[in-house]
């Protein structure tokens, strides 16, 4: 028995390496060589459309620089002329309430689709379905909203103009452009983040579900009570995504309003970079409104991360 409980054993060091093919002590087999030559085209990548970039855009914001001049070191100016521009902290709160409106809208809407699509039906067409807008180039969907939301032609405004409704919906309309440039993203990104919200909820055990059922909970307790709490994880992933892709808010602005400047209720802080570097040829300024960007989402992510306690699960 010993004997057989040896060679098993020796079997089993030799499957991990540990000894060579005569049964001798040899080198444990190294794979780290081949996993960083699978990464090497991943850290290629990212060091030239990455890193290179950003430590460019670090100097950059501390020079004047048009496409036109070399650039000249200035130090702080530029973040120091960023304290008092109005339009840099117009450009801002534009930005966050879009951000808040977006997330929002979107998050619930997709969260209630997750849940009737785990709960009542896990048809496949409807999440083919479901993807179609986000499947839709960005252009595309700006060129197709600003037709249906047209004040004179629009089909949109034709339907609330047959109810007797005093309202024009339309971009051109300081109250209602940023809701509606929010409504449009909402649109196209709620069903791609209701199918990540739906692959969370699969991860649940479904006998957690039948054991509240048996207890009498109804739909809406065990959605409180299992599904909200064990999906936080995900959650997190989520809301962090749709934070930092919202604060990226430039193609629907750009293309709604047909290549003229946007309206300042709609002005978010992307287009106002856009602006800065490829309007007035101030790359530097420009840069430096980008450094306080990414610092201001680091600081947001960190929070997000913190509050929903991302890194912990409920599942353990």
């Amino acid at each position: 028995m010993h004997a057989v409980e040896t060679r098993l054993d020796a079997g089993t060091d030799q499957r991990r390496g540990l000894l060579d093919r005569d049964g001798r002590p040899g080198r444990r087999r190294d794979d780290r060589h081949v996993a960083w030559l699978f990464l090497l085209p991943v850290i290629v990548g990212f060091a030239v459309f990455y890193a290179y970039p950003t430590v460019r855009g670090v100097w950059y914001s501390f020079t004047d620089y048009s496409l036109l001049n070399d650039p000249t070191y200035v130090g702080a100016d530029n973040y120091q002329k960023l304290v008092g521009d109005e339009q840099f902290w117009n450009a801002l709160k534009v930005t966050g309430y879009y951000v808040v409106v977006n997330i929002v809208s979107q998050t619930l809407v997709a969260l209630g689709l997750a849940a009737l699509m785990h709960r009542l039906t896990q048809s496949v067409v409807l999440r083919a379905t479901l993807l179609v807008p986000w499947l839709v180039p960005n252009v595309t969907i700006g060129l197709l909203w600003a037709w249906l939301l047209d004040p004179e032609l629009g089909f949109v405004n034709h339907l609330i103009g047959l109810t007797g409704l005093d309202t024009t919906l339309s971009f051109n309309s300081p109250s209602w452009a940023m809701p509606l440039v929010a409504l449009v993203n909402s649109w196209t990104y709620t069903g791609y983040t209701a199918l990540l919200l739906y692959a969370g909820m699969l991860q649940i055990p479904q006998h957690l579900y039948e054991g509240a059922a048996i207890d009498g909970a109804g739909e809406w307790r065990m959605f409180r009570s299992i599904t909200l709490p064990l999906l936080r994880p995900i959650l997190a992933l989520v809301l962090v995504v749709s934070l930092i892709g919202s604060f990226q808010i430039f193609d629907t602005v750009a293309v709604v309003y047909g290549g003229k400047p946007p309206i300042p209720e709609t002005r978010v802080i992307y287009y106002y970079i856009y602006q800065r570097a490829f309007t007035y040829f101030d790359m530097g300024y420009a840069a430096a409104v980008a450094m306080v960007l990414v610092v201001v989402l680091g600081v947001l992510t960190t929070m997000q991360m913190r509050m929903l306690r991302a890194s912990r699960s409920d599942l353990g």
